[in-house]
């Protein structure tokens, strides 16, 4: 089992145990950050310890630089934001480089979010990440993503599809997390093939499609037209994706993630069956919200009376 460097006390009361086993992978506290909201790096770690938190979840990166979309690739909403950034990234050569030295030397416990553009791609990228150092303890492989070959889907709207990405990723040589998206109604199913196909587990969810008008220009208030809706709007959503993929498949841990700004909206995660969740876009408005979510997090199972996460699950 692979166990996170740093295991936190929180708020000085050793009664609450914070550690959080996802699959083989063991970590420190179920709060980690969301990829894409956090940087590659150390981006945030003049908000807070990068080490105290149980990890940092990178931008996602290809085998491959990517220019991403071209702006505007941001656009706030009444209870969230609208991006089309594109995924853009310097690759995983260059990451491994010049990025990773010092993520390692902040003492942070890393999981790498991969993407790709096809079943190559993704496998290219996994191979490369199997040089990464030991403290990137798991790859987590983002499918929502367009698929250039054939059908021009998204890899996570298509079981098959999906489970035919776990597979090619192995070579990284590490647990493999696949995060699915709440834009089909096959969340369900697309879970079930990942985790026969490989992955230890299932990051729910990714962003929700949305599209907006600047009201100046009466144009898109995107340059790519449309883009992924996260933040608190898409709060629901993901704790629903959560309660009906652990409903199905009750052995399969689940990293809940959308709209998670305090210790409650951690907490409702894992009642709905999450073994540990990831901040985003609250870290847009606040780069200590990780870490602020975290100490919500400890002080809410203090005042429940609950020592250990596992037992946040059974109340529900």
């Amino acid at each position: 089992m692979r166990l996170a460097r740093r295991r936190l006390s929180g708020a000085g009361d050793p009664s609450v145990d914070l550690t959080a086993r996802i699959g083989t992978v063991e970590l420190s506290s179920p709060v980690m950050t969301a990829s894409g909201t956090a940087g590659y790096g150390v981006e945030l770690a003049g908000a807070f310890d990068l080490a105290s938190i149980g990890a940092v979840v990178t931008k996602s990166l290809a085998a491959f630089a990517w220019d991403g979309n071209p702006p505007p690739r941001l656009h706030p909403t009444a209870q969230g934001m609208l991006n089309a950034v594109g995924l853009q990234g310097p690759g995983i050569e260059h990451w491994l480089d010049h990025v990773v030295p010092d993520l390692v030397a902040s003492g942070a416990t890393v999981v790498a979010s991969i993407w790709g553009r096809s079943i190559a791609d993704y496998r290219a990228a996994a191979e490369l990440l199997a040089a990464a150092p030991t403290e990137v303890v798991a790859v987590e492989v983002n499918l929502s993503c367009p698929n250039l070959e054939g059908r021009r889907s998204i890899f996570a709207h298509d079981p098959a599809l999906s489970a035919r990405v776990i597979e090619a990723t192995a070579p990284c040589g590490r647990p493999r997390w696949a995060k699915l998206s709440a834009n089909t109604d096959r969340i369900v199913e697309v879970a079930e093939a990942v985790a026969t196909a490989g992955a230890e587990a299932v990051t729910c969810v990714n962003t929700m499609l949305g599209f907006a008008y600047d009201r100046e220009t009466l144009r898109p208030s995107l340059a790519a037209g449309g883009g992924g809706l996260s933040g608190r709007a898409i709060h629901p959503i993901a704790v629903r994706a959560v309660h009906d993929v652990h409903e199905a498949l009750p052995d399969l841990p689940i990293i809940g993630v959308g709209g998670v700004a305090s210790g409650w909206d951690a907490a409702e995660l894992l009642l709905a069956g999450a073994s540990a969740v990831q901040v985003g876009t609250a870290s847009f408005a606040n780069p200590s919200a990780t870490a602020d979510v975290q100490r919500e997090l400890l002080e809410w199972m203090h005042e429940q009376g609950i020592r250990v996460i596992d037992e946040i699950g059974a109340l529900a």
